[in-house]
Parts: structure tokens; sequence; C-alpha cells
């Protein structure tokens, strides 16, 4: 049974993870901020790097027009005292123009968050998405849509459609990211039992 500490912490982060996406979708940067710590780190396909510099490059992106939403579904919570890998159900939904045509596309997937409280302050420290599967449709259902098979076929299948459009739009896209199943997602999952186990963070995610 859940002492009234861990269902706090619990509710903790799940307020975190929800602010996350409403802060980073509605623009509210100051409050996004506050998702992370200083340390904290964004690994996404588009970008990798500290959270100000996500930050900093969502920030552009939003003032040329890039679409980017992210919505939220259940979550799982492992605690270890002051540690916690949390895992979210999520979709993140672009728009943009393929081959001449205004399209949205959808990844389905999770966050794979890792998260540490100092202090009374739980605070972001990693971010890692698992891209499961995606789909891309034109606004125009009646308008076909044909893509360069050879392009698309040089992303993993997880993101394949997503990473055609960020590529299309001058992101430099990083092809290794964990899928539903592979070695990447396994690398991660031990990166989280460790995490868990109280090793150093920063030996972690540099590795």
């Amino acid at each position: 049974m859940q002492g009234t500490e861990e269902m706090v912490d619990r509710l903790l982060l799940r307020d975190l993870v929800e602010n996350w996406a409403v802060y980073r979708d509605a623009g509210d940067w100051s409050r996004f901020r506050q998702v992370w710590h200083d340390d904290g780190r964004m690994m996404a396909t588009w970008t990798q790097g500290t959270a100000d510099e996500f930050i900093a490059m969502s920030k552009a992106g939003w003032e040329k027009g890039v679409s980017i939403l992210h919505f939220l579904g259940g979550s799982s919570i492992d605690l270890a005292g002051n540690r916690a890998v949390m895992q979210t159900k999520m979709t993140i939904s672009q728009r943009g123009t393929l081959e001449g045509i205004l399209c949205d596309v959808v990844c389905t997937g999770r966050f794979y968050d890792f998260f540490e409280k100092r202090g009374d302050r739980w605070g972001l420290l990693y971010r890692q998405p698992i891209y499961e599967k995606d789909r891309v449709d034109p606004l125009d259902p009646s308008i076909s849509l044909k893509l360069d098979a050879s392009l698309l076929n040089k992303f993993p299948v997880g993101y394949r459609h997503l990473a055609y459009l960020q590529s299309q739009i001058g992101y430099p896209v990083k092809t290794d990211m964990p899928g539903l199943k592979g070695s990447e997602v396994e690398a991660l999952y031990d990166m989280g039992r460790r995490y868990l186990s109280g090793e150093d963070s920063k030996a972690i995610f540099n590795s």
C-alpha cells in the first residue's frame, strides 16, 4: 500500500509531465523552464542537448511557424528514493508541407523520463522519447501523396514519416532513436534500471 508521501510524489511527477506538454505547446517558455532541473537534457529526433538549448530551438521554431503538438495518455512510475523513472504514453503531431502538400504527421510512443528530487522539488533530468509508430495524412483527403521511398526508408520505422517531414524543413534528424523493439530501447531500459539503483547519473547519460 502506498504511503501519503509516495502518493504525493506520484501526483507531482504526473503534474510535471502534463505541464511539460501544456507549457511547451502553448509557448509558455518561462514556466516550461521550471519543469526542468538546471542540468536537464532533452533527446529528440531533431535536436539533442541541454534543456536550455531545447527551449531556445523550440522558441525559434515556434517563431518560424513550426507546428508540433503533444498529447498524453496513461503513465507508469518507478520510484526509488529521490529518483524516479516515468513512462507516459503520448503522440507527437506535426503539421507541415511534404512534396508541396500540407500534411499532418502523427507519431505514437512514450516519453521515458528520468526525474530527481532535490530538496523538496522534483525536476526533469533527462527525457528520451520512444517512437513506436507513425503515419502521415494530407489535410485534403482527396489528394494523393507520393513520398521519396529512398529517403523514407533511411529512417527507422517508428518515426520515419516524422523524420521525413523534419528533414524537409532543415533539421538534422537522429536515426538511432529507440523504437518499440530493438537494441536502442533495451539500452534505454538498462539506463533506467541503473538510474534507479543509484548509479551516477552523469555516467549513465553520457554512456
